[in-house]
Parts: structure tokens; sequence; C-alpha cells
């Protein structure tokens, strides 16, 4: 996907608006394996996937929780360094080599200052984050392993292809043996 569609597809802006938000967006193609986002230090840096997928995981004992993949159209960022300037809860790595597009968010951040159009489109896109984890945590409270497997198909069946088992059946907070018998079930 183009930037301007990514953009666009969060709120749509007037050219003049997208040829800012181009001037300071960079175009980087990175490999698989590239940790994006590492929790211990902030990134200023938000990422719109032109190609590839990444995940978002963090911690618990020795284990490693998926809780978030992003494909093309999507944006990779850390809310909390974006909104407070403070290291990520998370960790963001690359599942393939990947070709983002690059946004400092503090230049972005002046630009909204600059633009009210841009800043429009910022107001927009954090609601869509806020949206988006709301429906991941209503999903994780009320919903069975089964019916998430269900709604992971029914919205991203690529991810089923394109990620390992492991992280998928970790992302529905179940064991790998657990997410084959929901396989096996369908």
């Amino acid at each position: 996907m183009e930037l301007s569609q990514i953009i666009n597809s969060i709120y749509p802006l007037p050219q003049q608006a997208l040829s800012k938000l181009n001037l300071i967006a960079e175009e980087v193609t990175l490999p698989k394996g590239l940790l994006l986002i590492n929790k211990e230090r902030p990134n200023h840096n938000l990422f719109f996937i032109k190609q590839g997928i990444v995940r978002a995981y963090t911690y618990r004992g020795d284990s490693e929780i998926t809780f978030w993949f992003g494909t093309e159209g999507d944006t990779a960022i850390s809310i909390k360094t974006y909104i407070n300037q403070e290291a990520s809860y998370e960790n963001i790595d690359l599942l393939e080599d990947c070709t983002l597009y690059k946004i400092d968010s503090r230049k972005l951040k002046m630009l909204y200052d600059e633009d009210i159009h841009i800043a429009n489109w910022g107001r927009k896109f954090v609601e869509l984050e806020y949206l988006r984890t709301e429906q991941r945590l209503i999903s994780m409270q009320f919903l069975s392993a089964a019916q998430r497997y269900d709604e992971l198909l029914k919205h991203n069946r690529q991810l089923v292809q394109r990620v390992p088992l492991g992280y998928i059946a970790s992302y529905l907070g179940i064991s790998q043996v657990s997410l084959s018998r929901i396989r096996a079930g369908r």
C-alpha cells in the first residue's frame, strides 16, 4: 500500500496536508527478525506497514505473549511513547522482511500545530488505535479461544498462512496443542 492510501484510510486529507506528511516520511526496508520497537527505550517513530507482518509482544515470566499482529496498511507504534514520551509496554518485531513508512512523531506533532487537517487526522488516528485495543480486550474477556480463532479467520485469514502457529496460539491465549485441536475441528 502507498502511504497516501494508508493515511487516507485513517482520515482523508486534502492534498496539501498529505504532501506535508510525505515530506516527513521515509520509506525503509528492514529484515525479518529485527526488533522494531524495544520496550526498554522510547522509539519516537510511527511505522506504517507497506509490506510485511509485525507482531507486538511482551513477556510473562520466560514466555512471550503475542497480543497484536500488524499487516499491510496497519500502523506499528508505541502509544505510550507517542503520548508520554516513555519506554513502551511492548516489543514489536518483524515476522517478514518489511517495507515501512517511518514518521518521527515529534515532527508529526509539529505539523499538528501548523495544519488543522493533520491535527484532525492525528486525533482520528489515536481514536482508531484506542478502538482496536478495546476490541482486543473485549475479545479476550468475553470470547472463547475457538471464537477468537474464528474472528481471526474472518478478519485476517492470511495470518494463519504467514505467521508461525506458536505466535497465533499465544495471540489467542492458548497452547499450540489447543490451537491444533481447534483447527482440527474446523
